[in-house]
């Protein structure tokens, strides 16, 4: 395979980087989209969701301070957006308002996945806001426009709790996550942390007798060519707050991805 001009001279990486920030945002300008950038610390009357995940993964196999180091990270990172409100026909972009972390302090290195491979890079670990933002957008009725999820499973969970496929990898300049307010409401994102967790709450100024619940079917891990993956369908159900009766039931997608930290065999099946 041939190596990038990157892979080759790692130096050029930050220019790099550089260069593809400035046309990715200068292109942003010019897409006919209003990017929602408005902060009010006043949070609108009525809860949609809330979700929330733990801050430290004890699990990762990879030096502790790395894990306190993500915390740091992801903590900067939310002062961009916390409190934001979106209005009608508005865009979530989490590259656009990361960008303005500087403001609040500095990165510190946490681990990321370069080339299939973990390594501790300065702003490591923000994906754990993305992929819990991605969570709660999908119980929400904003409509997601973009979103990557990771091609590898690196780290096992930090909870047995915790829910598959429903990740976003951020890559400011290649890869956003984004969702679009196509509703005629405003919606309002709010995280804070405990001790413990991450908590995301979306708010709204319009009530909605409709509670969503993303569920896992169908998960398996599978062999082939001598590694595993992790195979599974992602459903979104929605109910009525004042019955529990569910109102529509639909397979949103299906995500399969390697796994590269050890899986007990005796639940791995062979490729038919």
């Amino acid at each position: 395979m041939r190596k990038r001009l990157t892979q080759i001279f790692p130096f050029l990486i930050p220019i790099r980087k550089w260069q593809r920030e400035c046309f990715y945002f200068l292109k942003m300008k010019f897409d006919k989209n209003t990017y929602a950038n408005v902060i009010d610390n006043e949070l609108l009357p009525y809860k949609i969701c809330e979700v929330k995940c733990p801050l430290i993964n004890e699990f990762s196999g990879y030096d502790i301070k790395y894990q306190y180091n993500k915390v740091d990270n992801i903590k900067i990172t939310a002062q961009t957006m916390n409190n934001l409100l979106i209005f009608p026909n508005e865009v979530f972009s989490f590259c656009n308002l990361q960008r303005k972390h500087k403001k609040y302090g500095k990165y510190k290195k946490g681990l990321v996945l370069v080339n299939d491979k973990i390594i501790p890079m300065k702003g490591g670990g923000i994906c754990g806001l993305s992929n819990l933002l991605y969570y709660a957008f999908l119980l929400t009725p904003l409509k997601v426009i973009e979103r990557h999820a990771h091609h590898v499973k690196s780290l096992p969970n930090a909870s047995e709790n915790d829910l598959e496929g429903i990740d976003a990898t951020i890559n400011s300049g290649w890869l956003d996550l984004k969702v679009k307010n196509d509703t005629n409401y405003t919606y309002q994102i709010n995280i804070t942390f405990n001790n413990k967790d991450m908590i995301i709450k979306i708010f709204s100024n319009h009530d909605s007798f409709i509670e969503a619940r993303i569920i896992n079917e169908n998960l398996k891990y599978i062999k082939k060519n001598n590694k595993v993956y992790e195979k599974l369908d992602v459903v979104k159900e929605l109910r009525n707050k004042n019955n529990n009766k569910v109102l529509l039931r639909k397979k949103l997608y299906e995500e399969e991805k390697e796994v590269t930290y050890k899986v007990k065999e005796d639940i791995i099946d062979e490729e038919l």
